[in-house]
């Protein structure tokens, strides 16, 4: 159920750690298999970029998947990603031992999914964010919709949403206006 928007503020500006789900969250989940089994997954430039200024704004960027894939790691370490926990489909244990192992409260901590399997996940930090193409379930459950569908933008949303409640984008935008 989605917190008021006073709440929703408040929650906003206590966020140090933004953790990610990778397909249906930071793609669009469409899975591209080749004949030899290696898998591709299509990235949003634009969500990678909101990572970025996340991480220029002090928030701690994690991804917590499924999933085993190389192309994830490689995209992650691209980011500058540090926390990256693959192949745990039990999301309750997995988002447990990454709050203890990067010491940040639930309190502190946010959560995008987009699937069943996230709801434990998200139902263990401050606010759970689910994409706005996101299965009926997880809508229902989550804190915080965004607008934009997973893998087209989401990621960015929630990242420049944290930033303006915690008094840091207007900083880091006005940079790229500068000559």
């Amino acid at each position: 159920m989605p917190l008021t928007p006073e709440t929703l503020l408040d929650r906003q500006r206590k966020i140090r750690l933004l953790v990610l789900d990778v397909d249906g969250v930071l793609t669009d989940g469409s899975l591209f298999l080749g004949d030899g089994g290696e898998q591709y997954k299509a990235f949003n430039s634009r969500d990678g970029h909101g990572i970025r200024m996340a991480q220029q704004g002090g928030l701690e960027i994690a991804v917590l998947t499924g999933r085993t894939s190389a192309v994830v790691a490689h995209r992650m370490q691209d980011l500058g990603v540090r926390h990256l926990v693959q192949g745990r489909r039990d999301k309750r244990e997995a988002m447990a031992e990454l709050l203890e192992q990067t010491g940040f409260a639930p309190s502190n901590s946010a959560y995008i999914g987009d699937d069943i399997l996230d709801l434990p996940a998200m139902r263990q930090t401050a606010i759970g964010i689910a994409v706005a193409d996101a299965h009926p379930l997880v809508l229902e459950h989550a804190d915080w919709h965004t607008r934009a569908p997973g893998g087209r933008g989401a990621v960015r949303e929630v990242c420049e949403a944290l930033l303006a409640a915690q008094n840091r984008l207007e900083d880091i935008l006005r940079a790229y206006l500068e000559p």
